[in-house]
């Protein structure tokens, strides 16, 4: 079943997708809500979605390799360490969003993820413990939940944790997005050809510790 009521798009084939797929078909088939472990992809999964923040994602999207090329290809160990010549460089970039605050919020949130590694084992370990339970989720996720929870009870948790250590252009929203992303959800929509592939994804994923 596809169409506007459901949400789904269905292709030649009569297979159905989540009815953002057209614009970014990549993006949703490969990579949207497969489970991240990795601390590096992580932190700049965090970073983008902060960046986003006011903007379309997929202008963002189209953006991602100018970003790992300004930022060292997200390694928060040296992102860390850049002082305001860098926030400069960043600033002169035209790859990149050129916003100042977005621009310090990450060189911060780069400095706050190495101490969370270094205080925890791993930024991955930390951030997987506030993955949803089972009997949080919705019962069904269709057009009417992703039109009315921009958020999560989990999304708000995750948000005031992290802001209580400090890291900032971390509301509940972008929280929500990354954890869709990053597949601590799976909100590919009832009916969506990846859904069950995203739901074997997490069933076999072993979250780290």
């Amino acid at each position: 079943m596809g169409g506007a009521a459901s949400g789904l798009i269905t292709d030649g084939a009569g297979v159905a997708r989540c009815f953002w797929q057209p614009s970014m078909p990549d993006y949703h088939d490969h990579e949207w809500g497969r489970p991240v472990a990795d601390d590096r992809r992580l932190y700049e999964k965090i970073c983008l979605e902060g960046f986003q923040a006011g903007m379309a994602w997929i202008t963002i999207l189209r953006k991602r390799e100018a970003f790992r090329a300004a930022f060292d290809d997200f390694d928060f160990e040296r992102v860390a360490r850049y002082t305001e010549r860098d926030v400069e460089r960043l600033m002169a970039d035209p790859g990149i969003v050129r916003n100042r605050n977005k621009i310090v919020s990450a060189i911060n949130n780069a400095r706050r993820a190495r101490e969370l590694a270094e205080e925890t084992g791993s930024l991955a370990g930390w951030l997987w413990k506030h993955e949803p339970a089972p009997r949080e989720r919705p019962s069904a996720v269709d057009l009417d939940y992703w039109n009315n929870n921009p958020t999560s009870a989990a999304s708000v948790a995750l948000s005031r944790a992290l802001k209580q250590r400090g890291w900032t252009f971390v509301g509940p929203t972008t929280l929500h997005a990354f954890m869709q992303a990053v597949g601590m959800v799976n909100d590919h929509l009832d009916g969506c050809v990846c859904r069950e592939t995203v739901e074997r994804a997490r069933a076999d994923f072993k979250r780290p510790s």
